[in-house]
């Protein structure tokens, strides 16, 4: 091992370390503010770790019997949301996939469209007022179900795959389906967790879609109910007449929903890491 080798690491392992602190740093300081004091935090004085332990806001929150039916809501969303986008993007990235499919360019042509256009806010609106499913569940999942992204990530791993496979499934007697469900998706499990993890993150902070279409409380996902949250703690707060409690919500309130909020995602996406880079690269370029 030469010299200029052992600098290069040394360089190397600095520089890696630098942008680690940079990327963890804003991460930490949420959950230290989140931890903290009002006083410390309206000072400035909060860092890595928290300042004045406090656990009001948690306390707060999630003593709430509202936060819990909105939390339950949220996960109702984001599973069935990944779910039906799943089914629909896998089946229609396959299909997208075959060089031989007639009117192929037609259908990868109205999915490309929809990145650039689409019918708007009102129209939108409109559109699923009419068909009535304000107020449902479906209003939350349908409008999303399909990302053009994801579609063209997993029709480009699709199509790397050799086409040998289905073609000695054909052989065996395999139908199109039984080619994707026994060939297809079993070497596709990098693309698929990758996907998985996309679509339920995006639905998981989605927060817009039920504040368009929800008027049920009972109904709100948790995003909803922390930006209420949010909005009634720091909102029109008269120093003067707030209580302690008052105070210290409005200080931390911010960083406990982030917290509260991106917990889950965090502790999921450890099970499904190994297959993350794998999925992104090999649906990415076509090799």
């Amino acid at each position: 091992m030469g010299r200029s080798y052992r600098v290069f690491q040394v360089v190397n392992a600095v520089i890696l370390t630098g942008v680690v602190v940079l990327t963890l740093f804003p991460f930490v300081n949420v959950i230290a503010r989140s931890f903290s004091g009002e006083a410390y935090i309206q000072r400035g004085e909060v860092n890595f770790w928290p300042r004045g332990f406090n656990t009001t806001t948690y306390e707060r929150v999630m003593s709430d019997p509202v936060f819990w039916r909105n939390y339950g809501n949220t996960v109702l969303y984001t599973v069935v949301a990944t779910v039906i986008a799943m089914l629909l993007t896998t089946t229609y990235a396959y299909v997208l996939s075959k060089p031989g499919l007639k009117g192929r360019t037609a259908l990868i042509g109205i999915a490309v469209f929809t990145m650039f256009f689409n019918g708007g806010l009102i129209p939108n609106y409109v559109l699923v007022s009419s068909l009535g499913l304000r107020n449902t569940l479906w209003a939350i999942v349908l409008p999303n179900a399909i990302s053009v992204f994801n579609l063209l990530v997993m029709k480009a791993f699709f199509e790397a795959m050799p086409a040998e496979l289905e073609e000695a499934g054909a052989v065996d007697g395999l139908s199109t389906y039984g080619n994707l469900l026994r060939i297809t998706l079993p070497l596709s499990k990098a693309v698929i967790a990758t996907m998985t993890l996309f679509y339920a993150v995006s639905f998981w902070n989605s927060w817009f879609s039920a504040f368009l279409y929800l008027d049920d409380a009972n109904l709100f996902p948790v995003t909803i109910y922390l930006r209420n949250l949010i909005a009634g703690a720091t909102g029109g707060t008269d120093i003067s007449m707030a209580s302690d409690l008052t105070l210290q919500i409005a200080a931390n309130i911010q960083a406990v929903t982030i917290v509260l909020t991106a917990l889950p995602i965090v502790m999921v996406y450890p099970f499904i890491q190994r297959y993350f880079v794998t999925g992104v690269t090999l649906g990415a370029v076509k090799g």
